[in-house]
């Protein structure tokens, strides 16, 4: 897959990724609703990716974190940081890079989606517990 670049909403962070699949995801869960005033389309990204500018992160739960830009507030991507298997596994914001050219294929946290808006077309759709037995996540909160 090739390597994307891309930028937040002011420049002043650049971000180089290469997705590890050809597929979006949309994350309906309430920190990702809050974060983004919406849901949060991201695709996994491959390790090595890099960031250059003012990035900021901050701790969104007992197993991840959020970054974003220090200087507009883009979120950048959402990263496990749960010991184990899953650690490290970076969602990078697909709203970075001008087009990523895959489908959306997953909504995660699907039972937490509010019911004023809702993607065309089929795709795999997991619950609030779906989605914590697939990564291992201790059950605690609505939150990621």
């Amino acid at each position: 897959m090739p390597e994307l670049q891309g930028q937040c909403m002011c420049g002043a962070v650049t971000v180089t990724a290469t997705p590890a699949k050809e597929s979006l995801g949309a994350c309906h869960c309430d920190q990702c609703r809050r974060w983004t005033s919406s849901m949060l389309i991201t695709f996994p990204a491959q390790e090595g990716y890099a960031a250059l500018g003012p990035v900021k992160t901050f701790t969104s739960s007992d197993w991840a974190e959020r970054a974003f830009c220090a200087d507009c507030g883009s979120a950048l991507w959402y990263r496990i940081t749960l010991p184990g298997e899953m650690h490290g596994h970076t969602q990078m914001a697909a709203g970075l890079f001008d087009d990523t050219d895959n489908p959306l294929q997953l909504e995660l946290y699907i039972d937490k989606k509010p019911d004023g808006y809702a993607f065309a077309g089929e795709r795999r759709q997991m619950t609030k517990a779906e989605v914590e037995a697939m990564y291992g996540l201790p059950e605690e909160g609505d939150s990621q």
